[in-house]
């Protein structure tokens, strides 16, 4: 291996273990012999997955074509075959947008646009409500970001007591104890989003009115599953551990195992092994082999 060689695996190894202890993820194993143009391409398809993360499109094409050339280069199968996978996140729906009752899948390039307009967007892939530069998170407030999702998906429009209350707190009917808790409720998100819109209320209930945005646009998970999470962490084709999701996810195991025993009852998900060595993942594709089928590459002498 020459010394530029060296140099880059060096920069590879360091970059993918901040990488990993930032996101604690391990999807490549590190291989001392292989040549640099997988170094290459693993690294590369880090950076696409960070650029995915972060809605950054261009650099991510960009990165997706370096992946390509470098992994034909490179003459893996394996990697190959993970760079064809990897590049069709740029060309898969991203999330759905929800706009005046109607809803169409969006791609990653729509997205990022989408965080460019002048529009307020709620944004249920990261609870949080937007306008441009101005972020309101509502991560850890699980029942304002409910009663948002609610109200913005009905914009322009009002939104009943009673819908606001079954979809924020659960309840089917709306008695005086929920009316009450969803006017404190109410009070909460006026406080938080008094920046960007205001929560009015009407006859019927409540409406959210931007107060410089044009419109009002729901930007929501791309199928509508109440394991959402789960499917898009399996996604990756790698077999994953019930308490590695947990983690991941920032949730309970149990929480975790009744999401997967429902996926696998569905035919969604598929697992392998038993008590501490039972790993989970999403079923082949048909018509196209595992990868576990791939030819590994020979060792360099």
């Amino acid at each position: 291996m020459t010394a530029s060689a060296n140099s880059w695996a060096d920069l590879r190894e360091s970059e993918i273990a901040k990488f990993r202890s930032k996101t604690g993820l391990s999807i490549f194993k590190t291989n001392k012999r292989s040549s640099s143009n997988s170094f290459a391409t693993e690294y590369a398809i880090h950076c696409a997955g960070a650029c995915d993360a972060k809605v950054k499109c261009e650099p991510g094409a960009r990165i997706a074509i370096s992946c390509q050339r470098n992994a034909r280069h490179a003459g893996i199968p394996a990697l190959r075959a993970e760079v064809e996978t990897a590049s069709l996140v740029l060309n898969t729906p991203a999330a759905r947008l929800i706009a005046g009752g109607d809803k169409r899948p969006l791609l990653l390039d729509e997205v990022e646009a989408l965080f460019r307009s002048r529009a307020l967007v709620v944004d249920a892939c990261r609870y949080v409500v937007r306008e441009e530069h101005l972020v309101v998170s509502l991560a850890t407030r699980p029942v304002l970001f409910a009663l948002a999702q609610t109200l913005g998906e009905a914009w322009p429009g009002d939104v009943s007591r009673e819908t606001l209350v079954a979809r924020a707190f659960g309840g089917k009917h709306a008695d005086e104890s929920h009316r009450a808790r969803l006017r404190v409720e109410v009070g909460r998100l006026r406080r938080m989003l008094r920046g960007l819109a205001e929560v009015s209320a009407t006859k019927q209930g409540f409406a959210l009115t931007p107060r410089r945005a044009s419109k009002v646009l729901v930007l929501a998970q791309p199928v509508e599953d109440e394991n959402v999470s789960v499917l898009a962490i399996l996604a990756d084709g790698e077999s994953w551990s019930s308490s590695a999701l947990a983690l991941a996810l920032g949730t309970s195991q149990r929480t975790v195992q009744r999401a997967l025993d429902s996926l696998a009852a569905s035919g969604r998900v598929q697992s392998f092994g038993r008590a501490r060595a039972q790993r989970w993942m999403t079923p082949p594709v048909p018509g196209f082999t595992t990868t576990l089928l791939l030819p590994s590459p020979l060792p360099n002498d």
